[in-house]
């Protein structure tokens, strides 16, 4: 019951369940204890900018490092488009009690012919080892179980970086293997780590 409670308040939508069209284009406010999880805003170019051009953030993702505000506007402009269109998108995740944006949390795509879908997310190198990444992925875990048709989210991440790994095990995904020279980061063929979880593994 608590559980149940919990799942309806992080996820905005009182439990009802949503198309992915309609979830994506009104994307839920998600609160935890130190965060708000909300649609990005084209006043949010600044704080996006520090941390997306550091090349330490951007090192282990498929993105490169923004060079200029420029090119962080652009990337919000693209993600306002994903709003109005309903398309699996982002939420920029800020603290409670400044509203400082220290990171970016969202789907990379959505099957409905498997309901299924995958999620990234990145942060701000000042606010590593702080526990926000798994705050954050269990409030849009939580979400998207309660208010999508979903049976299946994975991520995955470079084994380089197995800090990444350690906040989705901490979440309750479950690690199904390696995947060698999966994907072209950077210009090098690099492994993955695959990680999933299930709506069965989150039934009582």
């Amino acid at each position: 019951m608590f559980r149940n409670r919990w799942i309806r308040f992080l996820s905005g939508t009182d439990g009802k369940e949503l198309s992915p069209s309609a979830y994506f284009s009104s994307l839920p406010v998600l609160e935890t204890n130190r965060l708000v999880l909300r649609p990005l805003k084209r006043k949010d170019a600044k704080d996006i900018f520090s941390f997306s051009s550091d090349p330490e953030v951007a090192r282990y993702v498929l993105w490169e490092p923004h060079r200029s505000v420029a090119d962080t506007k652009a990337y919000i402009r693209y993600m306002l488009d994903l709003y109005h269109r309903g398309l699996p998108c982002s939420w920029a995740v800020t603290l409670r009690y400044s509203g400082r944006v220290i990171g970016t949390m969202g789907f990379m795509w959505y099957s409905d012919a498997n309901s299924s879908a995958e999620i990234g997310y990145s942060f701000s190198r000042s606010e590593w080892n702080r526990g926000y990444a798994t705050e954050a992925l269990r409030a849009v875990i939580a979400s998207a179980f309660s208010a999508l048709p979903l049976n299946r989210l994975e991520a995955q991440h470079d084994i380089r970086n197995p800090a990444s790994g350690h906040v989705m095990e901490k979440c309750g995904m479950k690690k199904e293997g390696m995947l060698r020279q999966r994907i072209r980061n950077k210009g090098e063929l690099v492994d993955v780590a695959l990680y999933a979880v299930l709506r069965s593994d989150l039934e009582p």
